[in-house]
């Protein structure tokens, strides 16, 4: 009977990790297929509120901000370098946009037009 146990510890170590680790890949997965649905959605919903704030500067600074910690918390969850990275970087810019004027309200909004386009390539590369 003591050879049965000690022949099974060391299996039953063994397909302990090889189970942990394939839960740990399952999880990367979804993470990273939940960060690839959420990033692009994140992103259109800032264009879509964009356009309507161009004559309300403080509400599109408010909505700057709340993109750039939604894109924070796809950063956090995303289980891919380059989407995490992108998602950072984008997080950032939307920042540090300061919208204090219509004419700044303008000029943000091509500027978030033009780093949500960069943006969303990163975001097709990393998820395909």
């Amino acid at each position: 009977m003591r050879h049965l146990k000690s022949r099974f510890v060391p299996v039953a170590a063994f397909a302990l990790c090889v189970f942990a680790a394939g839960c740990g890949e399952v999880n990367n997965t979804i993470d990273k297929a939940q960060a690839c649905l959420e990033a692009p959605k994140i992103i259109t919903d800032l264009g879509a509120q964009i356009t309507k704030l161009t004559d309300d500067p403080q509400a599109m600074d408010k909505a700057l901000d709340d993109a750039a910690a939604k894109l924070n918390g796809v950063a956090d969850k995303a289980a891919n370098t380059t989407l995490k990275e992108a998602s950072d970087d984008l997080a950032k810019t939307l920042s540090g946009i300061n919208v204090g004027s219509a004419s700044e309200a303008v000029d943000a909004a091509q500027k978030v037009t033009a780093e949500s386009a960069a943006y969303v390539e990163k975001v097709a590369k990393a998820c395909s």
